[in-house]
């Protein structure tokens, strides 16, 4: 089974309401598990302008993503978001036919 790490930006995205990327998501098959970091969430959903999230899409994220301690994984401690990151994730554009291909891709390997 093969992981994709799923950025900040990715999340933010989804956190959003971008379909493509949900249903890419959601359906995903046996050969692709999903991971992030609690760093990307905390940095996803510090960067929503509107902070209404949607529970539903939250929980089903957390279901079927693997989310990883950054601590532990990079071994130092969490960054705090700034403003310039917050502008970085949201100035992210999707581009849905480059993150097909790169599941595509991690699927054939």
């Amino acid at each position: 089974m093969k992981r994709i790490y799923l950025k900040a930006a990715i999340i933010h995205e989804f956190l959003k309401g971008n379909d493509s990327l949900e249903t890419m998501i959601f359906c995903n098959n046996d050969k692709i598990k999903f991971v992030t970091t609690d760093q990307s969430l905390y940095e996803a959903m510090g960067s929503l302008k509107n902070r209404d999230i949607d529970m539903n899409k939250l929980i089903k994220l957390a279901e079927v993503t693997e989310i990883m301690p950054f601590k532990i994984l990079m071994q130092s401690e969490r960054k705090i978001l700034t403003n310039d990151r917050v502008d970085e994730i949201r100035d992210f554009e999707f581009d849905e036919k480059k993150f097909n291909n790169y599941l595509d891709k991690a699927i054939e390997d």
